[in-house]
């Protein structure tokens, strides 16, 4: 399929300290004890996109991320590490690569993404187009916004999260509008040259950019080269790309200067309303047909790039991995309503347990949870709607709730773990209590401790 694939993998990300290390850096962050970047590569592998270039940030995290990919993916994958300077923004590490990208067409996935969407879907679409850029669009998920991470609790009824306000065609193929991260409240306001230019508009606001596309590399190009200061695909230069595409046809239209500025307002109402702005006959082709000739049908003297927008199932799973709640929120996923996403784990469909776990007597291990390789439990244990990493050792008399606990960790007797993340090589001493808290790796927690919404982590040499 002609297309190159890049997978931005990110580095050490500073909001998920203390999570993340230089020897556990994000593209290795365990979801339901698998790297979070092996969805992705096994997703690519699987539509038969095999010709990879992984961005990396930070030399380090290359070389980690390098080595895991060599030796769970040899013979499968052809990939290209590529190390970029850390905080270098999305935009920014195409840019540093971008000598290395020669195929007509290239995709862009988040290496943090976590979904059953095929990526080749998304390149036929773009082909079938042959647009400038098909951005994926999925559902907002239940527990929150694809980009902010979902609250916890309570929370979760409440907080709507920050959404994008998305213009479609009607027929849901086209991008005609995207504003990024924008607060929805009471309503919103689109300039009258858009409507003027596209006729007809659907407006959008239970959908997430999706953090793939793909690009058709010479415009891609273009863009990095013409806005040198673009740090961001999503909130740079997609939304570039989509009011580019527009200016031009609002030109074509003669837009009256005094209309250009001018507001439509647009309310709101269960996420998702219809706007219709007819200014021609209802069978007028779309803006990109028309751009095609001229209106004395002559032969054109230019015509529009096209953005498109794949749109994923309302039933498809689609979560990036961005932020601690993120990461809290795809385990429990993962080991529960998405669990088609883990392939052969397990026989049991509500529990994946390891080949080699010992239970102790009377201990109890519900529904939606994962043991780990080798992991061993003592006598009169709880385990509920959590993942136990490989090779932990857990007491007797412990409870761990809707919690993640890495490899090789050390719980002692009496011990009460709920809502927290706990890092490999951690020892937890005896009657610890943890609610709501994240452990670094290698840091004891003395016996007797209680915390409760902490991040406990070593000091740096």
């Amino acid at each position: 399929m002609d297309f190159q694939v890049v997978v931005l993998a990110g580095g050490i990300s500073k909001n998920l300290s203390p999570l993340v290390s230089k020897e556990l850096p994000k593209p290795l962050l365990p979801v339901a004890n698998r790297p979070v970047l092996s969805y992705v590569l096994q997703q690519l592998e699987q539509s038969n996109l095999k010709d990879l270039i992984v961005v990396v940030e930070g030399e380090d995290a290359a070389l980690v991320v390098g080595a895991w990919i060599s030796g769970t993916f040899i013979d499968r994958l052809h990939v290209e590490i590529a190390a970029v300077p850390e905080d270098i923004g999305t935009a920014g590490a195409i840019r540093a690569i971008s000598h290395h990208l020669t195929a007509k067409d290239i995709l862009v996935v988040s290496g943090d993404l976590v979904s059953d969407v095929p990526p080749g879907a998304v390149a036929a679409t773009h082909r079938r187009h042959d647009a400038a850029v098909t951005a994926m669009l999925c559902s907002i998920p239940v527990s929150g916004s694809l980009d902010s991470g979902s609250s916890g609790g309570k929370d979760k009824a409440k907080k709507l999260g920050r959404y994008n306000i998305i213009g479609l065609d009607p027929g849901k193929q086209f991008l005609l509008h995207i504003a990024t991260g924008a607060e929805i409240e009471k309503d919103a306001r689109l300039p009258k040259r858009i409507l003027r230019a596209v006729g007809q508009m659907e407006i959008r606001s239970d959908l997430m950019d999706a953090h793939m596309y793909a690009f058709k590399r010479s415009a891609l190009q273009e863009v990095l080269d013409l806005k040198d200061t673009f740090q961001s695909l999503k909130e740079d230069v997609l939304p570039y790309l989509v009011r580019s595409q527009l200016k031009s046809e609002a030109l074509s239209n003669r837009t009256p200067q005094g209309e250009e500025n001018g507001n439509e307002k647009v309310t709101s109402q269960n996420n998702q309303v219809f706007v219709s702005r007819i200014l021609a006959n209802a069978s007028t082709p779309s803006f990109h047909d028309r751009s095609s000739e001229n209106p004395d049908g002559s032969a054109p003297t230019r015509k529009t790039h096209k953005c498109c927008a794949y749109i994923a199932s309302s039933s498809s799973y689609c979560v990036c991995l961005n932020s601690i709640q993120a990461f809290m929120d795809i385990n429990r996923d993962v080991t529960g309503e998405a669990d088609h996403l883990l392939s052969g784990t397990s026989s049991d469909p509500n529990n994946n347990i390891g080949p080699s776990p010992k239970l102790g007597t009377k201990t109890t291990v519900g529904p939606h949870c994962m043991l780990g390789e080798g992991s061993e439990i003592g006598d009169k244990c709880q385990v509920k709607r959590s993942v136990i990493g490989r090779h932990c050792r857990i007491g007797s008399h412990v409870k761990v709730v809707n919690s993640i606990v890495m490899n090789h960790v050390t719980i002692g007797d009496g011990c009460i773990i709920q809502g927290s993340v706990v890092c490999s090589n951690v020892q937890l001493q005896e009657r610890v209590v943890l609610k709501d808290c994240q452990v670094g790796a290698g840091f004891v927690v003395t016996a007797g401790s209680e915390y409760k919404a902490e991040s406990l982590a070593r000091k740096e040499k």
